[in-house]
């Protein structure tokens, strides 16, 4: 009998299969440790972020406890009507945009400065100086506001009996006069944040290749001429990207800066009042967890549309420089 002759493309195609297929493995192994050092990660996520989000329906509901969630009465956006027909509505969003804006101009300013200094620095003590400028953002919130009051207490305060007494000055009772708490926050929110950003800036700067500083010493350029023609233009994507991120969340506000460094002081309200401050007041003297919901639901829809805008601001001036 005679032998059937297989086509040449067939015999091709089997290959390709073959050779496809042996890449797919290879492939697979090379990439499953990244993906079982993901999975930890993934799961948190999926359980603290995306499982929570059915929650969302808490919001527009009149929750009756004695009935459940689910068999509760619909409300409609009547808790979001009522979280803002309050007096305090316009002085809250106010505060907490405003603060944010700041937070975020001062926070950049701040970080690349600070990330360029630790850069030029050439001594064995730039790991102490990076260790001691991200302390502050390790410690809790309740450690910072009682370092604020060991400073600005009437009775014991550093400030009072040493800094102003020494000067001849009279003591200034601090939890009570509204006008330096603007100053007071964005001081404390600024040494504490600042250290985890210019980490993160440092990291970029640390990656710019040599060889540019290397031409630029070549044509004279000074240390000013290098950062303002090498460093700040390469910093660019990495400044843009978290200021994208930080203006996602300009309707939300650090509750422990805000409700632990005034120690919850009323006569401070109209200075220290954000959203965070206003629902937990409000869930913890009304109980009302459907106002509280209505604000998480607020806070995050206008936070991710203010992201989508910047994308979209950043896109429009440099295609290159957006996250999407």
């Amino acid at each position: 009998m005679e032998k059937r002759k297989v086509p040449l493309t067939c015999v091709r195609r089997k290959t390709e299969v073959l050779v496809l297929n042996k890449k797919k493995k290879i492939k697979l192994r090379t990439v499953l440790p990244v993906y079982l050092m993901m999975l930890p990660g993934a799961v948190y996520l999926l359980f603290n972020n995306y499982i929570p989000m059915a929650g969302i329906v808490i919001a527009f509901k009149k929750i009756d406890w004695s009935k459940g969630i689910l068999s509760s009465e619909w409300s409609g956006f009547d808790n979001f009507v009522y979280l803002f027909k309050t007096k305090d509505a316009f002085i809250m969003t106010r505060n907490t945009i405003l603060y944010n804006a700041l937070f975020i101009v001062l926070g950049i300013v701040c970080s690349v400065t600070a990330a360029i200094l630790l850069n030029e620095i050439n001594s064995k003590m730039k790991k102490m100086y990076q260790s001691l400028i991200l302390l502050p953002y390790l410690m809790s919130m309740v450690i910072v506001s009682y370092l604020v009051y060991a400073l600005l207490s009437n009775e014991t305060g550093f400030v009072n009996n040493t800094i102003l007494k020494a000067m001849g000055l009279d003591p200034v009772n601090w939890y009570q006069e509204k006008k330096y708490w603007p100053f007071i926050l964005t001081i404390v929110n600024i040494w504490k944040s600042v250290g985890f950003s210019s980490i993160l800036y440092l990291a970029t700067i640390v990656g710019i290749s040599p060889e540019y500083y290397e031409a630029a010493r070549l044509d004279g350029a000074g240390k000013w001429q290098q950062i303002k023609g090498i460093t700040l233009p390469l910093l660019k994507p990495t400044i843009i990207t978290l200021f994208i991120l930080s203006v996602g969340g300009i309707f939300r506000s650090d509750f422990g800066l805000f409700y632990q460094i005034p120690r919850n002081s009323g006569i401070l309200y109209s200075v220290t009042q954000t959203i965070d401050t206003y629902v937990y007041r409000g869930l913890m003297q009304q109980g009302n967890i459907s106002m509280s919901s209505a604000a998480g639901v607020y806070q995050s829809v206008v936070g991710f549309i203010l992201i989508l805008a910047a994308n979209w601001i950043v896109k429009k001036v440099d295609r290159d420089s957006s996250l999407f």
